[in-house]
């Protein structure tokens, strides 16, 4: 049997069978070989896991969709160094699982925001993003106030990434519990997005 043009083009299933098997091969030759590149495995100097209540914080940023809006990588481009800061790099998301990167953009990229504005700024931009900038369409997280996030279930999502090479110690596992003591989904918003960036 010999493929020709007009027999592919004419032949939906050979042209989708063709055309996931070139997927696959390309996808393979350029995946894999990031799997043992040094500089895409390494971990950042002085780069640590995140603690319970900024993983808390990670995990509601992700569950209110926060990454559609802002990205967490700034592409290594002039306009984006000037604005953000240096250029993101594979060795600071090394933890990250799943990873923020991405370059959709409606709000700020939020890769090094860690740092540029209290605590305070924060919690006010979160509860009504529009008291510190006007023109936001950001909308308001006002429950983050009332809901408590879980010592126990950071625990077990701390094990969950240990798994997956996240270097936690028992340290780590013991401090859960002060750390989140007393403390709301807003906190630990706040104290993940004070942790982008800063090492």
């Amino acid at each position: 049997m010999k493929l020709s043009h007009e027999r592919i083009e004419t032949n939906s299933w050979l042209m989708l069978v063709l055309v996931l098997l070139v997927v696959c091969v390309g996808g393979l030759v350029e995946i894999v070989p990031l799997f043992y590149q040094k500089s895409t495995t390494q971990v950042h100097p002085g780069l640590k896991p995140y603690n319970a209540l900024e993983l808390a914080g990670r995990d509601v940023y992700q569950r209110e969709g926060c990454y559609g809006c802002h990205s967490q990588m700034i592409r290594p481009f002039r306009s984006e160094t000037l604005r953000y800061g240096e250029y993101s790099k594979a060795d600071e998301s090394v933890y990250d699982h799943p990873f923020q990167w991405g370059s959709k953009r409606t709000g700020p990229d939020l890769a090094r925001v860690g740092g540029r504005y209290s605590d305070e700024w924060h919690r006010l931009h979160l509860l009504n993003p529009r008291d510190l900038v006007p023109e936001s369409n950001m909308p308001a997280y006002p429950w983050l106030e009332q809901a408590a996030p879980s010592a126990d279930t950071m625990r077990k999502h701390m094990q969950a990434l240990q798994t997956v090479g996240v270097p936690y110690s028992a340290q780590d596992y013991s401090a859960a519990d002060e750390l989140m003591k007393n403390k709301t989904e807003l906190d630990s918003v706040v104290a993940y997005l004070q942790r982008l960036g800063r090492y």
